[in-house]
C-alpha cells in the first residue's frame, strides 16, 4: 500500500502488481482521507483494507497481494473480517473514513462535556434565596398571630382581612407601633446581640438573611457612622456582598463640630478607605436630618443601578432606616413612584436591631427594587455589652462638642471633672501623668507618660459623663461610683451584672510635628479621643515641644474597656475650624489615583 501526503490530506494508492488479474475496473485508484497528525499511516491502511475487503478479497490482511484458490476460504475469510470490522457497513452508501472519524471525535467531546457538567452539578452549592413570606413593612419581621410580644405580631382577624384584599404588604406589627412611640424593645440576642429584654432572633440568623447577596447581582449602598467610623466600617463587607459594586455613604455628618470642612473630611475618609483596601465607586457625606448630600446620592444610585436591586447595608444602628426615609423624600420631589413608596416606609428607632429582615420598597421605575436590610450586629461595639435600657445614652443627639482634658482645664474651667480625696490635689508639676480618665463606667484611660503640653479632647455623646481621678485612687473610685456618677451602667442593679473593664489596650505613640494632632484613639461604639499638643502656656516647668528628645516625645497610655470592645489608633480626623489648616492629604501613586473614589457632600 502506497501512501502519499499532501496539504489536503493523505492519498492511499493500491500497490503495484504485474498480475493482470489484480487490476479491476471497480477498484478505486486513490482514496483521500483527513490528515490527523496524531494518528499513524498504518491505522488508515488497516481501515482501508477492512473497508474494501468484500470487493478485493485477495488483498485482505496481507501486505502483498496473494491469490485465494477456494471460494469457501474466501467466504470464511470474509466472515472473519466482518467480525474484526465490528459489522461495518460495506455497501455503496457506507460512510467514509473521515465521517466516521469526525463522529467518533464528536461523541468523545459530548461525553466529556456531559461528565464535566455532572461534576459541576455535584460541586455547585445551593444558593440561598430571599424569603417571600409576608412581612411587616416597618421592621421586616415575618407576620405571625401566635406570640403577642414577638416581632411581626398581628391579630388573626387583621391578617385574614388583609390577606383577603391582598394587602399584606401594608401591615404594621404591634412591636413597630410600640417602637414608634419611644418604647425600647430589643429582639436580637446571640454573639453581638443585646442583653436585657426578650431575644427572638440571633445576630447570626440576621446575618444569614443577607447571605444571598453574594450570588445576586445588586448595587450595594454601604453606610458608615461618622461618629463611630472605625466601629461601624464593616471592613469585611465583601464576605457579605461578593463582587457587587459599592457606594459608600457616611451618615450623621451634621453631628461633627461646628466649622468642620466636609471636603477635607471627605479626603480623610477616602484615605482611610483605600488604606483598608476596599474599592468603592464613590463616597458621599450625608445628613438624614438636614437632607444634605442626598442629591448626589440619588444621582449616583440612578446612574449605577442599571436595572439591578439596591440594598442599603450597614452595622446596627448606623441609620439605615433614617437614610432610606431621607432618600425617598429627596426622590419624591421629582418621582411620583418614590412619593407613593413613602406611604409604607421602614420604622425609625433608637433601638439597635429595629429591622429584622429585608424590606422591599418599590422606589424605582421599571426593574429593580430598593431594600432596607437588618443591621450587621458586631460584638466589638459598646452596644453589645451595655444593657438595652442604657442604649440611648450611647447615641449623640446634638452636635459634638469636645471636652478638653489638660492640666490648664482641670485647674480652671473644668474643675468639676476632677474627683480626688482630701489628701490629694490636682497639681501642674506632672501634667496629666498619673491621672485616670473615666468615660462613664465603660472606658478608663490611664495616662502613664506624656509631655506637659499634651491635651486630650473627648468627642462622644453627652449622656456619658467624664470624670478624672488620680490613678492611685482609680480602682476605689470606680467600684464606689459605678452606676452612680459613672454611668452607664445606670443604677446599682445593672452595675452588679456589669462584666467590668477586663480588656486592657496599651497605646504607645511617637509625637511628630507639633503643629498638628498626634492621633485619634477611637472606642468602638462610643466616640474618639484626639491627642493634641496644647498651646504654649506660662505654667512653671512647661517645656517647648521642639526641644524635646525622642524619648520624651513618646506617649504611653493604657485604655481599659469591656473585653469584647475594640480600640483603634488612627490618623487624626480633621474637624473643627482648624482641621483644614493642618490636614495634609497623602500623595497617591498613579495606580491608586485611577481607583480613587470621587467624593460628594
Amino acid at each position: 500500500m502506497a501512501v502519499a501526503s499532501t496539504q489536503r490530506g493523505l492519498i492511499l494508492r493500491p500497490p503495484y502488481s504485474r498480475s493482470p488479474s489484480y487490476h479491476s475496473p471497480t477498484f478505486p485508484t486513490a482514496l483521500r482521507f483527513p490528515h490527523p497528525s496524531s494518528l499513524e499511516t498504518s491505522f488508515f491502511a488497516q481501515q482501508y483494507s477492512l473497508k474494501y475487503s468484500s470487493l478485493h478479497p485477495k488483498t485482505v490482511n496481507s501486505r502483498r497481494p496473494r491469490c485465494l484458490n477456494s471460494s469457501t476460504e474466501t467466504a470464511n475469510k470474509g466472515s472473519k473480517i466482518k467480525e474484526d470490522a465490528g459489522e461495518l457497513d460495506l455497501g455503496p452508501s457506507a460512510k467514509s473514513r473521515g465521517q466516521i472519524f469526525l463522529e467518533n471525535a464528536l461523541d468523545k467531546h459530548d461525553s466529556a462535556q456531559s461528565n464535566t457538567k455532572e461534576k459541576r452539578k455535584k460541586k455547585k452549592k445551593k444558593v440561598p434565596e430571599m424569603s417571600t413570606e409576608p412581612v411587616c413593612y416597618g421592621c421586616g419581621a415575618p407576620l405571625q398571630s401566635v406570640e403577642v410580644d414577638g416581632p411581626g405580631y398581628v391579630t388573626l382577624e387583621t391578617y385574614e382581612l388583609k390577606k383577603k384584599h391582598r394587602q399584606l404588604r401594608s401591615v404594621l406589627c404591634g412591636r413597630c407601633r410600640l417602637l414608634s412611640h419611644g418604647h425600647m424593645l430589643t429582639a436580637v440576642g446571640g454573639h453581638g446581640g443585646y442583653s436585657g429584654g426578650k431575644q427572638f432572633i440571633s445576630a447570626e440568623q440576621l446575618r444569614e438573611k443577607l447571605s444571598h447577596l453574594r450570588h445576586d447581582k445588586a448595587l450595594i449602598v454601604k453606610l458608615v457612622d461618622i461618629v463611630d467610623f472605625n466601629g461601624s466600617f464593616l471592613a469585611r463587607v465583601r464576605d457579605l456582598v461578593g463582587a457587587n459594586p459599592i457606594i459608600m455613604v457616611a451618615t450623621k455628618v451634621d453631628l461633627l463640630p461646628k466649622g468642620t470642612d466636609l471636603s477635607v473630611v471627605g479626603d480623610w475618609i477616602v484615605e482611610a478607605t483605600m488604606r483598608k483596601k476596599l474599592n468603592v465607586l464613590s463616597i458621599h457625606l450625608t445628613s438624614s436630618k438636614s437632607l444634605s448630600g442626598f442629591v448626589g446620592v440619588v444621582s449616583e444610585i440612578q446612574q449605577q443601578r442599571k436595572g439591578r436591586d439596591v440594598y442599603v447595608l450597614g452595622s446596627a444602628n448606623v441609620g439605615k432606616s433614617a437614610f432610606i426615609n431621607a432618600l425617598l423624600k429627596t426622590m419624591a420631589l421629582k418621582d411620583f413612584v418614590a412619593a407613593a413608596a413613602r406611604r409604607y416606609k421602614p420604622i425609625q428607632s433608637a433601638v439597635p436591631g429595629t429591622t429584622l429582615g429585608p424590606i422591599q420598597i418599590d422606589a424605582f421605575h421599571g426593574e429593580g427594587k430598593l431594600y432596607d436590610t437588618p443591621g450587621v450586629h458586631l460584638h466589638h461595639r459598646q452596644a453589645a455589652v451595655v444593657h438595652a435600657e442604657d442604649l440611648p445614652l450611647l447615641a449623640p443627639q446634638s452636635r459634638l462638642k469636645g471636652i478638653t482634658i489638660s492640666i490648664d482645664a482641670l485647674t480652671k474651667e473644668n474643675q468639676e471633672l476632677f474627683y480626688t480625696s482630701k489628701t490629694t490635689s490636682c497639681t501642674v508639676d506632672n501634667g496629666l501623668n498619673g491621672l485616670s480618665i473615666f468615660w462613664g463606667g465603660i472606658v478608663r484611660i490611664d495616662v502613664v507618660k506624656v509631655p506637659l503640653h499634651i491635651r486630650l479632647i473627648m468627642y462622644g455623646p453627652k449622656g456619658v459623663q467624664i470624670k478624672v481621678v488620680p490613678t492611685s485612687e482609680a480602682e476605689e473610685f470606680y467600684h464606689k461610683e459605678l452606676g452612680g456618677a459613672l454611668k452607664p451602667p445606670t443604677g446599682k442593679d445593672k452595675a452588679k451584672n456589669w462584666p467590668g473593664l477586663k480588656g486592657s489596650h496599651p497605646i504607645d505613640v511617637k509625637m511628630g510635628n507639633n503643629s498638628r494632632p498626634v492621633c485619634d484613639i477611637a472606642i468602638s461604639g462610643l466616640g474618639w479621643i484626639a491627642i493634641e499638643p496644647g498651646p504654649s502656656t506660662n505654667v512653671t516647668g512647661a517645656e517647648d515641644l521642639d526641644t524635646l528628645s525622642t524619648i520624651d516625645k513618646q506617649l504611653h497610655l493604657l485604655v481599659h474597656v469591656a473585653k469584647p470592645v475594640e480600640v483603634f489608633v488612627r490618623a487624626p480626623m480633621p474637624i473643627g475650624r482648624l482641621g483644614s489648616t493642618w490636614y495634609e492629604y497623602s500623595e497617591l501613586t498613579e495606580e491608586e489615583e485611577e481607583t480613587r473614589p470621587k467624593v460628594s457632600y
